[in-house]
C-alpha cells in the first residue's frame, strides 16, 4: 500500500508503528517523504498514492477518487502558521506596511495561505503585492537576506525563528481561534474510497496508540527525517502537533473543516468544496 506524507515529527512519529511493521495484520506500507505542496498536488490525479497527507486548504482539488478520513491528520490550538518579518525595507509590526509587498509561502493551497488571505483582507488596506511560493525551509533565510518582505511559515519554524533574527507579525492560529473559537485545520489525511476504510482509519488510530504508548521507540526515525532539527525541537513540535484531533476530528474538526473552506469560498479564494462527497466519517 502506498502512503505519501511529510519528513516532520507528527508524521514520523505517527505513522512510525504501521511503516516499520509493528501493527499485527496491517499491510506493508511504501512510504514516499515529500513536502505538503508535492503531497496537495499528488492528491489532484488519478495516480497518486492510496493514503496521503495534504493540507485542509487543497481539499476543493482532491480528486473524487479520495475521501476524508477522520483520523491522522493535525488540528488544533495554539499550533498556527505564522508571519514573520525581518525590520528591513520599513516593514513594521503594522500589518499596514505589508500593502503592496512581497510575502513567500510554503503552498498556495495550503490551510496556511488562506488563513493569511483571510487575515489579510481584514488587515492589510490595499492587499499585498506579490506571493511567492517556495519551500518551507527556504521562507526564513529569504526574509532574513531581505530577498522577501515578509515570510508565512508553518511546523517547527514557530520555535526557531529567533535564531534568524525574525520578528513575529502575527501568530494566524491565534487570530483564527479568536475569530471562531474553533482549532486549526491545518493537514489532513484522504484515502482512496475504492479501499476499506474502516480498516484503514483503525491501523492508522492503532500506530497513534503505539506512539503514545512507546514515545521513545521512534526517536531515530523522526530525527533521521526532521531536516536537522534537536531532539528538543522535535519533541516540542510532537507535543503540539499530535493530539485528541489526530485520532478523532470530532464534532469540532469537522466544524473546523468547514468554516475554514465556506470562508475562503466567500472570499473567493478557493472554489466551493463538496463535502457530502468528500467526507467519510465511517
Amino acid at each position: 500500500m502506498k502512503i505519501a506524507f511529510s519528513p516532520c515529527p507528527n508524521d514520523t512519529f505517527i505513522y512510525h508503528a504501521w511503516v516499520h511493521g509493528l501493527l499485527p495484520g496491517a499491510p506493508e506500507l511504501e512510504v514516499t517523504y515529500a513536502d505538503i505542496d508535492i503531497t496537495n498536488k499528488l492528491a489532484q490525479g488519478s495516480d497518486g498514492p492510496d493514503i496521503l497527507k495534504i493540507s485542509y486548504g487543497a481539499l476543493p482539488w482532491v480528486s473524487d477518487e479520495y475521501a476524508l478520513l477522520p483520523c491522522g491528520g493535525a488540528l488544533g490550538r495554539g499550533c498556527g502558521p505564522l508571519v514573520l518579518t525581518s525590520g528591513r525595507n520599513d516593514i513594521t509590526n503594522n500589518p499596514a506596511s505589508l500593502a503592496g509587498r512581497r510575502v513567500a509561502v510554503p503552498s498556495e493551497r495550503s490551510t496556511a495561505y488562506l488563513l493569511f488571505r483571510l487575515w489579510a483582507a481584514q488587515n492589510i488596506p490595499g492587499g499585498i503585492g506579490e506571493i511567492v511560493v517556495m519551500p518551507f525551509d527556504q521562507i526564513m533565510p529569504a526574509v532574513r537576506d531581505g530577498l522577501i518582505d515578509a515570510g508565512l511559515v508553518i511546523h517547527e519554524a514557530r520555535f526557531t525563528y529567533p535564531e534568524y533574527g525574525l520578528s513575529l507579525m502575527t501568530d494566524l492560529g491565534s487570530w483564527w481561534e479568536e475569530d471562531t473559537q474553533l482549532p486549526i485545520p491545518l493537514g489532513a489525511i484522504i484515502a482512496r474510497k475504492s479501499l476499506d476504510l474502516t480498516r484503514i482509519s483503525q491501523w492508522i488510530r492503532d500506530s497513534i496508540e503505539y506512539a503514545w504508548a512507546h514515545p521513545n521507540v521512534s526517536q531515530q526515525y523522526i530525527l533521521q527525517h526532521s531536516q536537522e532539527l534537536s531532539p528538543e525541537v522535535a519533541q516540542a513540535h510532537i507535543d503540539l502537533y499530535v493530539n485528541e484531533f489526530s485520532a478523532n476530528l470530532g464534532n469540532d474538526g469537522y466544524n473546523a473543516i468547514k468554516a475554514l473552506l465556506n470562508r475562503a469560498y466567500e472570499e473567493g479564494i478557493i472554489p466551493k468544496t463538496d463535502f457530502d462527497s468528500l467526507l467519510w466519517q465511517g
